[in-house]
């Protein structure tokens, strides 16, 4: 069962005023370069465990990270999150970032998906290693009037945090788009890591120097 952690922050203006008559949407964010098993399980748990609508795969065109990740075309991964998703009707793309381009930085684009949807009620998908991190996301104390953050426990990481958490058991995968880069990489299969038409895309494609 999902547990919420209560702090002493309030919020200014309580996401949870008239949340009955908003849809409850979950954002999953990330590069997915590429996207893999492992995400499609952290959004399908999400999703049941805490009765969500649906869940947004939500692609970043450039992630503001201090260390330069080299993501292959966002076309590309898009292309992908597509061919993972295809099967199920409660997960959807988010092409907010990529339509803006430029640095994806989440409080911009949480603004004018409020702006777009109001009647959606957003839940912001992270992992339990991110949770330190966020004192240091640009404007957090405001994105957190903006969403309700869901945080995927992960083991040797602390469940405490300054700001509103929503933690919830997610089975332990351990797979990473890193690894699955470094399998082609050395032509070592990536067969189970992600599905099979994201295989297909890959190989079809030449990407990760496949």
């Amino acid at each position: 069962m999902p547990k919420t952690v209560l702090t002493t922050k309030k919020l200014t203006q309580p996401l949870t005023s008239q949340s009955n008559k908003r849809k409850k949407i979950g954002i999953l964010g990330g590069t997915f370069n590429p996207i893999h098993m492992g995400h499609l399980i952290i959004a399908d748990q999400v999703l049941n465990q805490l009765g969500l609508s649906q869940v947004r795969f939500m692609p970043d065109y450039n992630p503001p990270h201090i260390d330069t990740k080299i993501a292959i075309d966002a076309k590309d991964r898009v292309n992908m999150i597509n061919l993972a998703i295809r099967d199920n009707p409660k997960f959807a793309i988010e092409m907010e970032e990529v339509i803006r381009g430029g640095t994806s930085y989440t409080y911009d684009t949480m603004i004018k998906l409020r702006q777009l949807h109001p009647e959606n009620e957003y839940y912001f998908i992270i992992g339990g290693d991110m949770v330190n991190y966020l004192p240091k996301w640009y404007k957090i104390d405001e994105l957190v009037n903006l969403v309700h953050f869901v945080g995927v426990k992960r083991e040797d990481y602390s469940f405490e945090s300054q700001y509103p958490i929503i933690w919830v058991d997610i089975p332990n995968i351990g797979i990473s788009s890193t690894a699955i880069r470094s399998n082609l990489r050395n032509k070592q299969s990536i067969k189970y890591l992600v599905p099979q038409l994201v295989e297909n895309y890959i190989k079809e494609h030449q990407l990760y120097g496949y």
